[in-house]
């Protein structure tokens, strides 16, 4: 009887413990208050243009990244991009959409991520299966490299053809943009102003295909690193400067051991902020 009492006791004990729910994640508006999943989605489904910012090797970013897809396909028409695509890649990438390749012969005439499998084949094949537009948007890396060395200068020798894949010239920088003087604390001595000239071209570029490809009437969804939208710069700086009056949401991933609250810095990131338990695997 006693033996019998003292285990009851221990599983009433031990029930608040092991009947706790184990979230994977948490979604927070810009100031740090809890929001459900159809709460965000019906905000973003009031916007022209969504940009999407992610951990790179982050599960949960990539399912939700797939679910926002299918939901937002359902409202009006839907374009799909990504940083993950260079803008000279779109050829290969549209004979992909249009079945003319296959996977094989996506692999070997595009340059894709080493992840491309696991985080970003299930969009590219959302877009082919409903036929969406899905657009290449980042700079060719090997000119933000040139970048990175010799500044904004030598983009003048591209030729017309290579121009053609990055922004317009001269390119608009603002070197004081609180995220791009953050890039350069956080390098050290290893940060220069090529380095956030680098970042800024890429950007620009992106924003300029989002908004060459456009189309009133759409949303245009994008997806990048989180670091190329948060705090409302990067991207969407450029995107305002040409078209401001288009309506915009960003969306940022963060990770934390608790998910109860937001912790302060994580705060006006973004229109959503997902917050992600620092435990959840990640895709590499």
């Amino acid at each position: 009887m006693k033996a019998t009492l003292f285990t009851l006791l221990l599983l009433f004990a031990l029930t608040p413990i092991f009947g706790q729910d184990k979230p994977a994640y948490t979604i927070y508006n810009a100031k740090g208050k809890k929001v459900t999943y159809k709460k965000m989605l019906n905000i973003l489904s009031t916007k022209d243009i969504v940009l999407f910012g992610e951990l790179h090797n982050n599960a949960i970013a990539h399912w939700l990244q797939y679910e926002v897809a299918s939901d937002l396909a359902h409202t009006k028409p839907l374009i799909l991009g990504a940083e993950m695509f260079e803008a000279d890649n779109q050829i290969p990438l549209n004979q992909y959409l249009r079945g003319a390749i296959d996977q094989k012969g996506l692999d070997t005439l595009a340059r894709l991520w080493p992840n491309y499998d696991t985080d970003y084949s299930p969009l590219v094949n959302f877009a082919l299966e409903h036929k969406l537009p899905f657009i290449a948007t980042n700079i060719p890396k090997r000119y933000a490299s040139m970048v990175y060395k010799k500044g904004f200068k030598v983009l003048g020798s591209l030729t017309p053809q290579e121009k053609a894949w990055i922004a317009p010239l001269p390119i608009n920088f603002e070197p004081e943009l609180p995220e791009y003087k953050n890039i350069l604390s956080m390098m050290g001595d290893h940060g220069t102003p090529e380095l956030v000239m680098a970042q800024a071209i890429k950007d620009a570029t992106m924003a300029h295909f989002i908004l060459h490809n456009y189309n009133p009437g759409s949303r245009f969804l994008h997806f990048n690193g989180a670091y190329h939208s948060n705090n409302y710069e990067g991207i969407l700086w450029y995107l305002k400067q040409s078209a401001p009056n288009y309506a915009y949401a960003t969306i940022s991933t963060v990770s934390q051991d608790k998910l109860d609250n937001l912790v302060t810095e994580y705060q006006e990131l973004a229109d959503f902020i997902i917050c992600v338990d620092s435990h959840m695997t990640n895709t590499y």
